[in-house]
């Protein structure tokens, strides 16, 4: 399975960006903005491939078993191997500082103050093709590009 961010406006607080799967949009994503020097829990990750693991412990994975029982969730959606950062994870959040360098997911994006809206329905619309995947154990990566 492949999943591909887009970024499209990278401003000075936040990223915004478009995710698609298997090249069919799925949402909207808000990261942290761009640093040429990293500032822990300010700056979005480098754009490359990533793959992607479930995550089975970790406070994220603790809170998100007991909102979606054990039945939904697996495990946190983790990209391994990213340079200079640890944890990056795709889950849910509305703004900026909801994230200290990870993905959030949602359906809808305010484009006048980079909001997303109705983040748990994008992440429980994302999560169950990517973990499914890998509980398959199909390999899925993630290639983010900023766009000029």
């Amino acid at each position: 399975m492949k999943l591909n961010l887009k970024r499209f406006a990278s401003l000075r607080d936040y990223t915004k960006g478009i995710l698609y799967v298997n090249d069919e949009f799925e949402c909207f994503t808000l990261e942290d903005e761009y640093r040429a020097v990293k500032v822990y829990g300010e700056t979005r990750i480098p754009d490359g491939t990533y793959e992607i693991v479930l995550r089975t412990e970790g406070t994220h994975h603790i809170n998100y078993t007991k909102k979606f029982g054990k039945v939904f969730h697996k495990g946190m959606l983790y990209l391994k191997d990213v340079p200079n950062f640890q944890w990056i994870l795709i889950h849910i959040g509305n703004t900026d500082r909801d994230t200290a360098g990870c993905i959030l997911v949602g359906s809808k994006l305010d484009k006048d103050n980079g909001t997303l809206l109705e983040s748990t329905r994008a992440y429980k619309d994302l999560y169950p093709q990517v973990s499914n995947a890998l509980l398959r154990n199909e390999k899925v990566t993630i290639t983010i590009e900023t766009l000029k």
